[in-house]
């Protein structure tokens, strides 16, 4: 019997795929576990339909990612901390503190772990930091730390 996973069902398939199973196991496991459903030709057309639906918003997602990345490379910034000699800060500029001065001076809500920094900033000065803004998707914002 032909199903469609609406789940994912470890050693059989995952969500979406349409699968041949026998049809013991798809009666007596699969449909009563609401795991899958028969795979008629109206179900078919519905999952492939979903299916473009998700591509659209998944599209229409990266374009505004797109749209984000040229807005923030041309933002700078600007960050105030302590420092001493040469230029070394009294502690260091973390990825919290770039997207909590992100929403605060430019309104551009970014998560934290999104912030592609290797090692948190110690010292005065530009630094380009990249953002992951879609899985497809890095933009860079300058950052400029400047002394208290």
């Amino acid at each position: 019997m032909k199903v469609i996973f609406l789940q994912d069902v470890k050693g059989k398939g995952k969500k979406g795929e349409v699968k041949n199973v026998s049809d013991g196991y798809a009666r007596n496991y699969l449909l009563k576990n609401k795991l899958a459903e028969e795979a008629t030709t109206g179900n078919i057309k519905a999952l492939e339909a979903q299916k473009r639906k998700s591509d659209q918003i998944e599209q229409q997602e990266k374009e505004n990612a797109e749209q984000l990345k040229k807005k923030i490379e041309s933002l700078e910034v600007t960050l105030k901390a302590k420092s001493g000699d040469g230029g070394r800060l009294f502690g260091s500029i973390t990825s919290k503190q770039i997207a909590d001065a992100l929403n605060k001076d430019h309104g551009i809500k970014t998560d934290k772990r999104k912030i592609e920094l290797d090692q948190p900033i110690r010292a005065l000065g530009y630094t380009n930091v990249p953002i992951k803004l879609h899985p497809e998707v890095t933009g860079t914002v300058k950052v400029h730390v400047v002394e208290q």
